[in-house]
């Protein structure tokens, strides 16, 4: 029997357990936990929600792992875009206040779309990828919105307005910050760290989901 050993007393027949064993077990189950929480967030794109905040909304209580997931796409189409600032909390009691950069899309197109999140294991390197969106038809999403703590790629922006309260782009933003907003916006190589997305929906065409685990987990991320 895992983690148990028979009593020495004769006749007994009691079982005691072996507390080497089972301290080896608990880090394995501790070990599995980690992973799986690195898991369940992502592949609830699948879903079609990430996390099921009200759509357009940021809440000033909002609190996220800790953890930044990657956002890659070889192009991305978006009508109705508005950024600005705002922050978020880690989860904990001693969780951090993080500033970062919030974007908005009311409807977005991404083609060849990865993203990826490394959460490796002791000793084990582990990376989750998700493609879609690699044929002809990209994958889309609805009331888009995207915390991030950087971008990178180049942009277009049509009849973009630079320097707005970002109150009048969204009311649960910081009053006197700064925002900006464009009808449309296209963004070619983009490369994205991002804490947290949500989307009203989100159709991923081709979905391609796997777990990469040791030597398979070298060069897996998307950038």
């Amino acid at each position: 029997m895992t983690g148990l050993v028979r009593g020495r007393q004769s006749g007994t027949g009691h079982l005691r357990r072996n507390p080497v064993q089972d301290r080896f077990e608990d880090q394995g189950r501790t070990r599995w936990r980690r992973f799986v929480a690195m898991v369940v967030p992502t592949t609830a794109a699948v879903g079609a929600i990430l996390f099921g905040m009200s759509t357009g909304a940021i809440a000033s209580d909002v609190t996220v792992s800790g953890q930044t997931f990657k956002i890659g796409a070889a192009r991305l189409e978006g009508d109705g875009f508005k950024q600005y600032g705002g922050v978020v909390r880690e989860k904990g009691e001693d969780g951090k206040t993080r500033p970062i950069a919030v974007a908005e899309i009311s409807s977005a197109e991404l083609y060849s779309l990865c993203q990826s999140v490394r959460s490796d294991l002791p000793g084990l390197p582990v990376v989750l990828t998700i493609n879609a969106g690699e044929g002809k038809e990209p994958a889309r999403a609805k009331d888009l919105l995207i915390a991030m703590d950087s971008l990178d790629g180049n942009a277009t922006f049509t009849n973009i307005k630079i320097g707005r309260d970002a109150t009048d782009l969204n009311a649960t933003a910081q009053k006197g910050s700064f925002g900006q907003n464009s009808d449309h916006v296209t963004i070619t190589n983009l490369q994205q760290v991002s804490r947290y997305t949500t989307a009203a929906t989100f159709n991923l065409v081709g979905l391609r989901l796997k777990v990469n685990v040791g030597d398979d987990a070298k060069g897996k991320e998307c950038f």
